[in-house]
């Protein structure tokens, strides 16, 4: 009895296992019938805990943000990768392509273009950010009505601002000591463009007319008749002793380009501005000349005429190479809103937390 049960519990066993394998033979080769879901990406959700964005996870790594350029300020274009060869930026993904606008993190938005018909699309996705760009003074700045809360960030020269855009000095570990100041060739410089551009400049033009009164200038620039190549640019400025950093305008915060050339390249700055103390939070006040340091302009030229023969005195405005140094900036016209835009991205790439600028222009214009 015991061997034929033994002999039965045999035959089950090798008839079960064989239709074991006939199933899975069955299943190996006849797969394509069986209708199973794709296999779906991962989802990441961003730390601003608005946003999910998918992302393969064969690639291992999250997607940048995206920051959408609404339209090209000025119509400047410009290679999309400069802020990673110019500034080693390289936190989001800069593109103009606005079929991405769904899925964009923020969009930059150039005050100038701003055209309530053609405003980005509603609704707006939520865990999108719309940023105001403008990096113009008060005095040069249109109100556009009805734009006043539509913006979650701002963008501009001031130091309040959430994305301030500004060329800084950078801090040396270690004394430089070989500093030369470049060869001198004249006493006083000034490159001026676009006078008739801005509203403003009768300051600047003035105090230009009653320095002239005393000393002789070199003015080059289309303003004033005398075009000067961009790659004249900097070399000019250096065999200069003294320039002109005048600002179209005078308003807080409000130091541009104007102040970085003659630092950059071994020139001091004479500047026409805010007062000093708003450009000492910025560059050391031994680096440059103030106008407002002198009752008029006649006592200004005084100064800058004993300076020219006092060496010792003059150097002495170079004493803050030492341990700070500044780099040229761009000066190509497709260029103009480089920094600015690479700014945005570099905080796009940082920042993911919600934020909303309310009445932009009670904090602008006051």
């Amino acid at each position: 009895m015991s061997d034929s049960c033994g002999s039965l519990r045999y035959r089950l066993a090798s008839i079960v296992g064989f239709a074991g394998l006939v199933s899975i033979l069955f299943f190996w080769f006849y797969q394509p019938l069986i209708n199973c879901p794709p296999q779906l990406p991962s989802i990441t959700l961003h730390s601003d805990g608005h946003h999910i964005r998918m992302n393969n996870s064969s690639k291992g790594k999250q997607d940048k943000p995206i920051l959408l350029l609404w339209v090209w300020p000025e119509n400047y274009r410009f290679d999309l990768n400069i802020c990673k060869t110019i500034y080693n930026i390289d936190g989001c993904h800069l593109t103009d392509d606005r079929s991405l606008y769904s899925n964009t993190d923020a969009v930059l938005l150039f005050h100038k273009a701003i055209r309530l018909s053609t405003l980005p699309p509603s609704p707006r996705p939520p865990f999108q950010k719309w940023i105001w760009m403008n990096v113009e003074s008060p005095t040069n700045t249109k109100k556009i009505p009805g734009i006043e809360n539509l913006f979650n960030l701002t963008l501009s020269y001031r130091e309040d601002s959430d994305i301030p855009v500004r060329l800084r000095l950078t801090s040396r570990k270690i004394p430089d000591e070989d500093f030369e100041i470049p060869k001198k060739e004249r006493l006083i410089c000034w490159v001026v463009s676009n006078n008739a551009a801005y509203t403003g400049v009768g300051t600047r033009n003035t105090y230009y007319r009653e320095l002239s009164k005393y000393v002789h200038i070199h003015v080059y620039g289309k303003a004033y008749g005398s075009f000067l190549d961009y790659k004249d640019y900097f070399p000019t400025i250096a065999s200069c002793k003294f320039y002109l950093s005048f600002e179209n305008s005078i308003h807080k915060d409000y130091i541009t380009e104007k102040l970085n050339g003659p630092l950059a390249v071994g020139t001091v700055p004479v500047v026409l501005g805010p007062p000093r103390k708003n450009y000492e939070r910025f560059v050391p006040g031994d680096s440059f000349i103030h106008v407002d340091d002198f009752p008029d302009a006649k006592s200004l030229v005084e100064y800058l005429v004993r300076l020219d023969v006092d060496d010792d005195a003059y150097r002495r405005y170079f004493n803050w190479r030492r341990h700070f140094s500044a780099r040229p900036h761009l000066i190509l016209q497709n260029q103009e809103f480089v920094l600015a835009i690479c700014t945005a991205c570099d905080y796009v790439g940082k920042h993911q937390e919600y934020k909303q600028a309310h009445d932009i222009y009670e904090w602008f214009f006051n």
